[in-house]
């Protein structure tokens, strides 16, 4: 396979930053000389980030990242990338590094014990009983999940109460808990420790690990991330691998993701080739939002464009 002149970091750490704004000019100073593009939160708690340029240069920033106070020591996940995992840089501020309403809850302190890549693929294959709990939202496991998994039926992080009446029977049971890096597992760990879970463990580096280490093996089908590639697989041209997603009006199996275009909706999901619309070549999740684009939004872009014509045409 032919190697990515692009890289993507995946990465996070949970630690006290003194003031956070200070370090998200930092942050976005060193991008910035990097040309890199992506997401990065900081908070009082520690940093979440994801971030895309050329090789060499996020391992610059792999480098400088090692020489902070702060962030010494973060595990980066790196994937191939495209030069257009990202449309801009955004570095922010804010008062959790994942939206969990989870203030008082810190990994540092309460959290699952770890779990290696290596260690859960041992389990596997023994046959050792345990429970897989993916704590991702309800539209990122379809296009891939471990085998056996509990969904959360998640669709935004911060309802991660809603998933314990869901596994309360699994109380004095071994639970594994995974995600894609594994940031979120480091509260969602923690909340089920706290909730009474006697045997909690969370993957540690998360999926993305598990996946480049184990291809096709006991996690089956691709990883959703969030940004432009929109999914993430490995030896995915191997036989051995498998696809299931499925289409979200005709069942077949498919892992390309679509977003409803009617702009009120956006509804995002899974579709087939040839299940977008015959007339528009787009994706509506409902008749109504196919009547809806037609006689309200369709106009209005097509106003647009005229407009901008005529502007540069005048111009």
């Amino acid at each position: 396979m032919k190697k990515s002149k692009y890289q993507v970091l995946l990465y996070y750490k949970y630690v006290t930053i003194d003031i956070p704004e200070k370090v998200r000019e930092e942050q976005r100073k060193l991008c910035q000389s990097l040309n890199l593009k992506g997401r990065i939160i900081v908070a009082s708690e520690g940093i979440n980030g994801t971030v895309e340029g050329l090789t060499h240069d996020t391992e610059k920033y792999i480098a400088a990242m090692e020489k902070s106070e702060y962030f010494k020591g973060i595990h980066f996940k790196k994937s191939a990338g495209t030069g257009d995992a990202f449309p801009k840089l955004s570095v922010k501020a804010r008062k959790e590094v994942v939206t969990a309403h989870l203030l008082d809850l810190n990994p540092n302190e309460v959290t699952g014990a770890y779990i290696t890549a290596d260690q859960l693929h041992a389990w596997f294959e023994s046959k050792k009983e345990f429970y897989i709990v993916d704590m991702r939202n309800d539209y990122e496991y379809i296009s891939g999940h471990f085998e056996g998994f509990i969904p959360s039926g998640l669709h935004n992080f911060f309802d991660l109460a809603d998933v314990l009446p869901k596994i309360a029977h699994l109380k004095d049971k071994t639970i594994v808990t995974v995600c894609t890096g594994g940031i979120r597992c480091e509260k969602a760990s923690g909340f089920l420790v706290t909730n009474g879970f006697k045997d909690v463990y969370q993957l540690q580096d998360g999926i993305q690990t598990y996946m480049e280490k184990y291809p096709n093996k006991h996690f089956k089908g691709k990883l959703y991330v969030f940004d432009n590639r929109l999914t993430l697989g490995f030896n995915t041209e191997s036989p051995d691998h498998e696809v299931v997603g499925t289409c979200y009006y005709c069942g077949v199996a498919s892992d390309t993701y679509v977003n409803c275009h009617y702009d009120l909706c956006h509804y995002h999901h899974i579709s087939c080739a040839n299940c977008l619309d015959s007339e528009t070549g787009l994706a509506f999740c409902k008749p109504e939002c196919k009547e809806n684009y037609i006689k309200i939004q369709k106009p209005r872009e097509e106003a647009k464009k005229q407009n901008r014509s005529r502007a540069s045409f005048t111009s």
